[in-house]
Order: structure tokens, then C-alpha cells, then sequence
């Protein structure tokens, strides 16, 4: 823990250096999961040629190396200062307000880069109390070292198979719930099944459960990169009660809309590594 926090005091132009050599290594040596993301490219864009695939492949090694490394580790330490110049929330108070007034609200994004910034920039920014749902690492280590980032700003974190009972309080302790809500959910879990960025998806639909049963509105996160290292994260209302005229999965469906836009605006920001397609 000591040598991440050694490298976290360094500035982060520095740690881009390191960055560097790491998507050299990514793109062109060992060629992380190339396969798998050609494979998710090729599904989500068959309109784009081969060279322009492969230039949102190349820039996707960019932003991994960046986002994983680099930022990553500067958020440890990174300052209040630091974070509001790199890290601007937008319409936090629309989040807020309900939760003032008594009621819990949802906020459901994707994995867009950088979303590990965006569990900081949140809890910096909010005036109430935001819980992250997250899934806990097999690396004890990289576990407890995610959690202290994470939880650098006073965020809450509570892990999936705990957050059930978190759920009980919900009324009694009303507060923001931030959930990554395009995981891909193991095939004996709940799901839903639909259309993804042209391919067939499972989801979860523990946000859409929560919003019908409690009432509950919910809030879309956009996350834009202006530059290296300078983002934009956007709430905008994605759904709000009374549910009782929506149809099944209305909420599931509009936020894959949403998270859909996102990704065709910067598709270089998504996380093309992950399996997300395989049912």
C-alpha cells in the first residue's frame, strides 16, 4: 500500500508517462484481449470500416491504460482542488433534492471511462450521503486498496451480497444509490434479456426492482471526456413515480438507451475488454 501511495503523490502528467509505456505494452505486445474487443466492436459498429474500428481500438487502449493506471492510483490522494479542475458534476442538486425531502434516489450509470472518478467526484460534490453497490475483488489486496479510493471522499461502498440488507434502510436513511447498471449478471441470477448495442444482453434489474417497489426516481449519469484527464458527468432524470402506468423493464430499457448514446458519442470511452455479451 505504501508504493501505491508513493505514486500517487506523483503529479499525474508524470503518472501519463508510465501511462504511456503501458499502452505501447497493451497495444502492441501483448495486445490485451484484442480479440474480444474487435469481436464487441465489429457488433456494435458494422457500419464503420476496418480502420475506423480499429482506431476506436487503439484509442480504447489510451483511455484503459489511463483510467486503470494512472488516475486509478492518483485518486488515492488526489485534493479537493485537484478533483473539481478534472472532475465536473453537473445537476448534482436534482439528485439531491428528493433525498432532502425524505426519499432515496437511484442513480444508474455504465462503465464509460473514467466511472471510477465519477464514485469520487459524486461523493465530493453531493450534499447527502451516495452508497456505491460494487463487486468484490478475489485480490484481498486490490480490494482494500479499491475501497480506500473509492471511499477518499466519504462515499459509502457496499458490497452486492451485503446490499440487501442496506436495502431495509433506504426509507429510514434516505440517500443516493449509485449502481453500475450494465454488469453482466451470472446466468443463474434474475435477468433480463435484450437488445445491447445490436447484440443480445443480460442485465440486472435490481435498479428497475427497487425505483417500481419503493417509489423511487432515478437518474441517468452521462460521463463525457473533454481531454486527457478532465471529465464532465451529467444527471439527467431517466424515470420518476408514480410506475404504475410504465411497462415491464421500462427503466432497464431506458437506460440502455441512454447508456447507448453515451457510448456512440465516445465509443473509445466504453469498456470493450469485458465479455458483456455472452449469455
Amino acid at each position: 500500500m505504501f508504493l501505491f501511495r508513493l505514486l500517487s503523490r506523483l503529479p499525474l502528467p508524470v503518472l501519463y508517462l508510465f501511462s504511456d509505456f503501458l499502452y505501447l505494452i497493451a497495444r502492441y505486445v501483448i495486445r490485451y484481449r484484442k480479440k474480444v474487443i474487435d469481436e464487441n466492436l465489429l457488433h456494435a459498429f458494422p457500419e464503420k470500416t476496418a480502420e475506423e474500428r480499429k482506431d476506436i481500438r487503439n484509442k480504447f487502449y489510451r483511455n484503459f491504460t489511463d483510467a486503470f493506471f494512472a488516475e486509478t492510483i492518483k485518486m488515492l490522494t488526489i485534493s479537493e482542488k485537484e478533483l473539481r479542475q478534472r472532475f465536473h458534476v453537473l445537476n448534482q442538486e436534482v439528485v439531491d433534492e428528493p433525498v432532502k425531502a425524505g426519499k432515496s434516489t437511484l442513480m444508474m450509470a455504465g462503465h464509460v471511462f473514467n466511472w471510477e472518478m465519477a464514485i469520487l467526484g459524486v461523493a465530493l460534490n453531493t450534499e447527502v450521503t451516495a452508497e456505491t453497490v460494487y463487486l468484490k475483488l478475489n485480490n484481498a489486496f486490490f480490494n482494500e486498496l479499491m475501497l480506500k479510493i473509492r471511499t477518499h471522499f466519504g462515499g459509502v461502498m457496499t458490497e452486492k451480497k451485503e446490499f440487501r440488507r442496506s436495502m431495509i434502510t433506504m426509507r429510514s436513511e434516505p440517500r443516493i444509490v449509485h449502481l453500475a447498471a450494465d454488469q453482466r449478471p451470472p446466468v443463474s441470477d434474475s435477468r433480463y434479456t435484450r437488445e445491447f448495442m445490436n447484440r443480445p444482453a443480460l442485465f440486472f434489474e435490481g435498479g428497475e426492482f427497487m425505483a417500481k417497489k419503493m417509489g423511487l426516481p432515478v437518474f441517468y449519469g452521462q460521463i463525457t471526456k473533454e481531454k486527457r484527464g478532465h471529465y464532465r458527468f451529467e444527471f439527467t432524470e431517466l424515470a420518476r413515480p408514480p410506475y404504475a402506468d410504465h411497462a415491464a423493464h421500462s427503466i432497464t430499457d431506458e437506460f440502455c438507451r441512454r447508456l447507448e448514446e453515451n457510448i456512440r458519442r465516445q465509443p473509445e470511452l466504453y469498456l470493450w475488454s469485458h465479455k458483456r455479451w455472452r449469455i
